[in-house]
This record gives structure tokens, sequence and C-alpha cells, in this order.
């Protein structure tokens, strides 16, 4: 059997805030936490598990492969809630989405900093 994706840690400033700004952002559920992680969990069952680590942290980059509804509304979301967004990872089209390979794609940063990108069509 092929390897599956399972779970992953996030780096957070404030573990809480973060993992409120993934469930409006990519929908996700709540799932049951547990010591240090505040837990979220996505399509198939993939967990987020956030918290806060004893040093600082680079930034990372998470894609999310969505829906065409879901990116309408994460996209009304970020407007509403005043976020920043761009259609280009160098942050140069500000409040812009990209439709450049036959589906919607923008970037987003979460309250730690990390690099989020919401698409609707995978790149290959």
């Amino acid at each position: 059997m092929p390897a599956r994706f399972n779970h992953t840690i996030i780096a957070a400033k404030n573990a809480s805030e973060s993992a409120a700004y993934y469930k409006h952002l990519l929908e996700a559920a709540d799932a049951p936490s547990w010591g240090v992680f505040t837990n979220l969990t996505i399509a198939d069952g993939v967990l987020l598990q956030f918290a806060q680590p004893p040093i600082d942290f680079p930034p990372q980059h998470y894609a999310f492969l969505v829906t065409d509804r879901h990116f309408a509304e994460a996209r009304e979301w970020l407007v509403d809630a005043d976020r920043d967004y761009w259609a280009d990872p160098w942050r140069t089209r500000a409040n812009e989405i990209s439709d450049e390979d036959g589906g919607q794609r923008l970037y987003t940063l979460d309250p730690a900093g990390h690099f989020l990108e919401l698409l609707t069509k995978p790149y290959l």
C-alpha cells in the first residue's frame, strides 16, 4: 500500500488562535486535543496539530486543495476578516487570485506567519 498523509504539527505563536484561523479557512473540524496540542481534522482524517515550540521557527508553506465553493467562501472570509491575500507566492499581486493554471489559487499568511496556499486544481 502506498503511504498516505496522516498528520502534521504546525508551529504556532498561539495554538488556539492558529487553530481558529485554520478552522475557518479550511472548514476543518474540531478534534480531541491533548497536552500542548490544539487539534483539527480535515478531509481523509488528516490531523492538524498546533503547538507553540520552545524555539523560534521559520515560516513553512502549506497548500490545500479545495472545491470552487470552498475557495469562494474562504476568499470571502479573508476579505470580511480584513486579512491579506495574494495571487502569487512573492506577494506582489495583493487582493487578487490566480487563474493561470485552469483553476483558482491564492496565498495568505496564518497568524504565525506560515504561507498558506488554497488551490482548486492540483499542479499534477
